[in-house]
């Protein structure tokens, strides 16, 4: 006979729990922090009932994992522990709708068979309304060219035009390298086109994207592509800076979650354009949406593909599936790659598509753009790989060559599924710097040290630094600086002023998004962890220019691709229900 041994000291154990509550603790299926909350709203209400008291641990479980909702009639086979005492799901549906937390003013929501809280149903309502109102716009003006920008060879990107032309709202979605930002660069031109034709003031265009880093790659993208037009239309185009949403939207220096523009205060723009929204949660799509002019353009770029935003929401995702059924759909689709080697494209695809044994082939058949390392002892293969790129970043910054060491930071990047633990970011960090130590005279103790590359975590509106924003600690005068490269340009600060930042020999995958290197390492976490999903493998493997490495085995990789992350939401349904 075996006793399952609980270990009370445990930070995720409720001590004072009981009932449903207990036993779903004590199966690690809902953690400390779900059951607090629902002991305090079910108190609160009076409530009684532990199979309620249970539903709201699970839906704080699923806003804490990702998902907007849950699906209560689903719970039991997408946790598969058969072995607990799960309720009823009529009857547990129908405690749920009975229950005083659904009073006015409520706690929960149940839509149909799906129990949110209160505030994400309100902004999953408010995105699908909000939507839909853009989608119904049809812009009208003058025709503008559209064979003179998008002529033989841009057939794909000239259907994607078209549909973003007749449309208040356009969702362009395709995997890297398939010509999206040269489908926005030479839409703005004809929408610029437009306006003039019209007689309009200047195009006012805003670019945005979900992190510094990814703003300042959507802006060098589109610019290049600008430089590449005729001189009618950079003329047209001048000025354009892209920016993070925060920033686009305002922030405010008593509330995190609202900003100076509203429902009641519109941005002025004409066109935003939002790129790699993907990374977008349902909240701040909720403030930026209703922050847009009826009747500006509002165009929403990503790869619903990758990995979902670390917050609740799936919205990329949920738009291309609610949006695609209607019949005049705002989804335009860029499906052919011209980043890629062949191989990496074949690589991509193949996980993309859930074609493990085609995965597996390509990463055997190797080539100049793919390398497998077939193995369950990564240390020295990464010695060998991270140690030269560190020892190079090391000396362009004691140098003090600051261009030098931030192109020397986009040749290659360490990523990891994990953040912690054998498999994580920070512990190959802490590894890096003590082979770094080993090989030069760098004290291992200081946490500041000549070539530290560095990830902003947090926004820093004062020193205009953004999540996401990388950067190199540099010799100048004999003194420490830390050279970021944010969406604006290159800024150097003393790295006292800098206090939300971790060093960055190794990154996860979660952060690597918006971001790319030319070359990628990619180190899989054992086959049985949970956060090992095929969005995951896929974004990191797209995340190179030129090359990818993969460390891992067989088994993690196929485990990889067989397991799908699936966020709880009803927005794609709403849309759907709405649109009729």
């Amino acid at each position: 006979m075996t006793v399952d041994v609980v270990d009370v000291a445990n930070w995720r154990h409720a001590q004072q729990a009981s009932g449903l509550l207990r036993t779903f603790n004590d199966a690690d299926v809902i953690e400390a922090a779900d059951v607090l909350v629902a002991q305090r709203l079910t108190a609160m209400a009076g409530e009684p009932d532990d199979r309620v008291a249970l539903a709201v641990a699970l839906v704080v479980r699923a806003v804490r994992g990702g998902s907007v909702c849950v699906a209560l009639p689903a719970l039991q086979d997408q946790i598969a522990r058969p072995d607990l005492p799960w309720p009823d799901p009529h009857e547990w549906l129908g405690a749920v709708a009975a229950s005083p937390l659904l009073d006015s003013p409520p706690v929960l929501h149940l839509d149909r068979d799906l129990l949110y809280l209160d505030r994400y149903w309100l902004e999953e309502r408010q995105v699908a309304q909000d939507v839909l109102g853009l989608v119904a716009v049809r812009p009208r003006g003058p025709d503008p060219a559209v064979d003179r920008l998008f002529p033989t060879g841009y057939e794909e990107q000239r259907r994607a035009a078209e549909i973003a032309l007749s449309q208040g709202l356009t969702v362009l979605t395709g995997g890297p390298g398939t010509g999206k930002t040269t489908t926005v660069a030479r839409l703005l031109a004809l929408l610029a086109e437009q306006a003039e034709l019209s007689g309009k003031p200047r195009l006012r265009v805003a670019l945005a994207a979900p992190t510094g880093k990814a703003a300042a790659r959507l802006q060098e993208a589109v610019q290049l592509e600008i430089d590449g037009l005729e001189s009618v239309d950079r003329d047209r185009l001048q000025g354009l800076r892209a920016t993070t949403i925060h920033r686009l939207l305002g922030s405010r220096p008593d509330t995190s979650s609202r900003f100076r523009h509203h429902r009641g205060n519109r941005l002025p723009h004409d066109v935003i354009v939002v790129d790699e929204t993907s990374m977008v949660s349902l909240t701040m799509m909720a403030r930026l949406v209703e922050a847009v002019r009826p009747q500006a353009r509002l165009l929403l770029v990503g790869d619903p593909d990758q990995l979902a935003s670390v917050e609740a929401g799936a919205v990329l995702a949920d738009l291309v599936e609610g949006l695609g059924s209607l019949g005049d759909t705002p989804i335009a689709t860029l499906v052919t790659s011209h980043r890629f080697g062949a191989s990496i494209g074949r690589l991509a695809s193949a996980i993309r598509l859930g074609e493990a044994d085609r995965a597996l082939e390509v990463l055997a058949s190797g080539g100049e753009h793919i390398e497998w390392i077939d193995t369950d002892r990564p240390v020295e293969h990464l010695r060998r790989i991270v140690v030269p790129h560190a020892l190079r970043l090391r000396e362009a910054a004691i140098l003090g060559d600051a261009h030098a060491a931030l192109a020397t930071l986009e040749e290659h990047r360490l990523l990891c599924a994990h953040r912690h633990g054998p498999y994580g970011a920070t512990y190959w960090n802490r590894q890096v710097e003590r082979w770094l130590t080993e090989a030069t005279d760098m004290p291992l103790w200081e946490s500041w040290y000549v070539g530290r590359p560095v990830l902003a975590t947090a926004n820093d509106y004062g020193v205009g630094i953004y999540n996401g924003d990388i950067g190199v600690a540099v010799l100048r005068d004999g003194a420490l600086r830390a050279v970021m490269a944010g969406a604006e340009g290159a800024l150097e600060l003393a790295t006292s002023r800098l206090a939300d930042i971790e060093t960055m020999h190794a990154m996860t995958i979660h952060k690597s998004q918006g971001s790319q290197a030319a070359e990628i390492t990619v180190l899989l976490p054992p086959a049985d962890s949970r956060l090992l999903t095929r969005e995951l493998l896929y974004t990191a493997i797209t995340r190179a220019r030129t090359k990818v490495r993969v460390i891992g085995s067989a088994e993690q990789l196929r485990a990889a691709v067989a397991r799908r992350a699936v966020r709880a939401s009803g927005l794609s349904r709403r849309l759907r229900d709405e649109s009729v």
